[in-house]
């Protein structure tokens, strides 16, 4: 039987390959490790519900709360991000896992639109496993977007921020 780190440094190895699924087999014992898909458009335009990711992609994922950005506002943030792209550089997740904007729920958020981040900065945490991954900026400049809120489920290479570099 596998022990636990041996599982963990598996889990690690497929999240950071093309494999979408893996299956160990050794004396009765079975692993399965499946990644979740999010369909692209999906993400880009981030014009989706809560409950359909809750229901389809993470069934611990928190409710969509009142104060959560409305379609045709995430719409028009997108198109406008998109127009400076070039320039920008995005954060993405190292990982799948859930995403946290700050260290606490009642904490305030590591960075917010227009913070000034330097490459060791800590910007949000991705939980996977229950281990928190602390991010950190990778680059000098200011937080221009937030693409993803609080406590949504994230995939690896998933940009999480748009920052422009000083």
């Amino acid at each position: 039987m596998l022990k636990i780190e041996e599982i963990k440094e598996l889990i690690k190895l497929i999240d950071e390959t093309a494999i979408d699924e893996f299956t160990y087999e050794f004396d009765g014992a079975k692993i399965e490790l499946k990644k979740r898909k999010v369909e692209a458009a999906f993400i880009a335009n981030q014009t989706f519900n809560q409950e359909n990711v809750q229901a389809n992609l993470a069934p611990k994922a928190p409710a969509r709360s009142a104060n959560a950005i409305d379609d045709s506002k995430a719409s028009v943030k997108t198109a406008e991000t998109e127009e400076n792209s070039s320039e920008l550089h995005k954060i993405t997740s190292p990982m799948v896992g859930t995403f946290y904007a700050s260290p606490k729920p009642d904490a305030d958020p590591y960075v917010t639109i227009g913070s000034k981040v330097k490459e060791n900065t800590v910007v949000c945490i991705v939980e996977a496993m229950k281990l928190f991954n602390e991010i950190e900026a990778e680059v000098k400049g200011e937080i221009v977007d937030v693409l993803v809120e609080n406590g949504q489920l994230v995939e690896y290479g998933q940009p999480l921020f748009l920052v422009k570099p000083e």
